[in-house]
């Protein structure tokens, strides 16, 4: 698969890196939705949270920890959302799994 978050993984589009390891990546959104919006990437090639299959369920501790992480250094650790979305009905439009990490404001409720 081949997808805008792939490229960034390869390093073949920039980005504004906050966090880095094995398994993810973390960087700035470029749309920001709050003050604080990171995308937490998978560098694994998994489409979304639907396509996981079990022994790729470690990516989402993973991705949680990284959000622990990255929430406490952004001194957003008091409140913030870690939100996926799964699938079109959803509004995904990289087809490539990643968590946006949100904060840095007061967060109306979604439903």
């Amino acid at each position: 698969m081949t997808t805008i978050f792939a490229k960034i993984i390869r390093g073949e589009l920039p980005c504004k890196k906050v966090f880095e390891n094995e398994h993810v990546i973390a960087f700035e959104d470029i749309a920001p939705a709050a003050p604080v919006h990171i995308l937490i990437v998978s560098k694994k090639p998994v489409e979304n949270i639907q396509s996981l299959e079990e022994k790729d369920f470690y990516l989402v501790s993973e991705i949680v920890r990284v959000a622990q992480i990255l929430a406490d250094r952004l001194g957003i650790a008091e409140g913030y959302r870690l939100v996926t979305n799964s699938g079109i009905e959803a509004g995904q439009t990289v087809f490539h799994l990643h968590f946006h990490l949100l904060g840095g404001r007061h967060l109306s409720s979604l439903c």
